[in-house]
């Protein structure tokens, strides 16, 4: 297989579990990372590094024409390590701004590449209060809560410009991540998902994956998967040897 993926976040939680699992399958993968520090960490991982701020529109358009991907996947985030309290106020802002700005960036340079598939990250866990398992139709919470609207308007923002762009757009909703990289070694309440079972739905996501979106965490009654289980061939509780 011959065909290239971009990977946007190559160095962050998930980008590190899911380039080695797409490199085993034969991918050519092209990697981002905002710090040169980091590209020899990638290179160890079989990526070729790119170093671009997704918020460099005309650098980034430039590094996925280059790169001339089959598909683009946006794993994308601004948080900090174990979601240090402390610091989650300011990383919850450069978040959204990620999710709307970062993503705007990243779609049109897919776009403007000829990608046939973009399939990016958003969140399962911003349900509206109601009846559970949350399936992926149930609404989110509104733009107007008082802690969490930011964030709401940040994946809705995120999820809108993934699934309109001219080209097959997926939308996985991961649950709470944990495990490697993540500094969160247990689920840390219900829809938690293993990041290493992120990846793999990331990875089959790119060939088995109808435009749409699908809720990515354990089945723990908190959000239902099955459409993920079903449509992708999706496990749960996948994880890396």
């Amino acid at each position: 297989m011959n065909e290239c993926i971009f990977l946007a976040g190559a160095s962050g939680a998930i980008g590190r579990r899911l380039a080695p699992l797409l490199v085993a399958d034969g991918w050519r993968v092209v990697g981002t990372t905002r710090s040169a520090d980091k590209a020899p960490l990638l290179r160890a991982m079989g990526v070729e590094p790119v170093v671009v701020d997704v918020f460099d529109a005309a650098a980034l358009r430039r590094a996925v024409a280059d790169a001339r991907p089959e598909a683009v996947l946006h794993q994308l985030t601004d948080l900090p390590y174990a979601l240090e309290a402390s610091k989650m106020a300011d990383a919850l802002v450069r978040n959204a701004r990620l999710r709307d700005e970062g993503t705007r960036n990243l779609v049109a340079a897919a776009v403007g590449a000829g990608a046939r598939r973009l399939v990016a990250q958003s969140i399962g866990f911003i349900y509206a209060e109601g009846p559970t398992p949350h399936r992926e139709e149930d609404p989110l919470l509104p733009e107007t809560h008082p802690l969490y609207g930011g964030t709401v308007t940040g994946v809705l923002r995120l999820e809108r410009q993934v699934l309109d762009a001219p080209l097959e757009g997926v939308v996985l909703r991961y649950g709470m991540f944990y495990g490697p990289g993540t500094g969160i070694a247990a689920p840390a309440g219900p829809g938690s998902v293993h990041v290493d079972a992120a990846a793999r739905a990331a990875v089959v996501a790119l060939t088995r994956a109808r435009p749409g979106v699908y809720n990515v965490a354990e089945a723990d009654g908190a959000v239902d998967v099955q459409k993920a289980v079903r449509d992708l061939g999706w496990d749960p509780s996948f994880r890396i040897a």
